[in-house]
């Protein structure tokens, strides 16, 4: 499935809206819609400029949500939200969305208050365990590791429930204005 419009997405990231899972890993339940806008909430505040990384933050768990009940790991999720955001929002956003679930991976290969992870901040390696030391360092040469990383940072710290975030529709400009962004590039091509 590929999103074509905005307001195709927000109705998607919508859905779920009430619901709990997971998906954060730490066996609290977490409303899927109120930790998309934490993690995007979380990107904002630490990245006020990078409207990418922001966006990618509000959509990185829609794997779940194009596919209801299927179990496939974490990574695998990750690259079905990647392909169906791509034509939408941009490479970028896509890459980063489908470089989270490794990123997972690569933080989970480094003991908590070591390596790239911030100090005490969970660093799980549920499901597809952690990277081997090749797979790290083949990681960290992508240009967008470090991108990934603070998405990955930001998506397990918006399991809590202490953060307001607002709504949706708070986002639908900064969506319109990937999304008008990537039309534009794609316009180039």
């Amino acid at each position: 499935m590929e999103l074509r419009s905005v307001e195709e997405l927000m109705d998607l990231l919508h859905a779920p809206r009430g619901a709990r899972n997971t998906a954060g890993g730490s066996g609290d339940p977490v409303d899927p819609y109120d930790h998309a806008l934490r993690t995007a909430a979380l990107l904002r505040r630490s990245h006020p400029a990078d409207k990418e990384l922001q966006v990618a933050g509000l959509v990185h768990g829609i794997g779940r949500l194009l596919r209801p009940g299927d179990d496939t790991n974490h990574t695998d999720r990750a690259q079905r939200a990647a392909r169906a955001i791509r034509p939408l929002l941009g490479e970028r956003v896509s890459r980063l969305v489908g470089l989270h679930g490794a990123a997972r991976r690569y933080l989970g290969a480094f003991p908590p208050g070591r390596g790239p992870s911030a100090p005490g901040a969970p660093v799980p390696a549920r499901q597809d365990g952690p990277m081997t030391p090749s797979e790290a360092a083949a990681f960290e040469r992508d240009p967008l590791a470090g991108d990934a990383v603070t998405l990955r940072q930001a998506d397990e710290a918006a399991t809590v429930d202490c953060l307001d975030a607002g709504v949706l529709e708070d986002w639908r400009t900064v969506l319109e204005l990937v999304a008008a962004r990537q039309s534009r590039l794609g316009a180039l091509d």
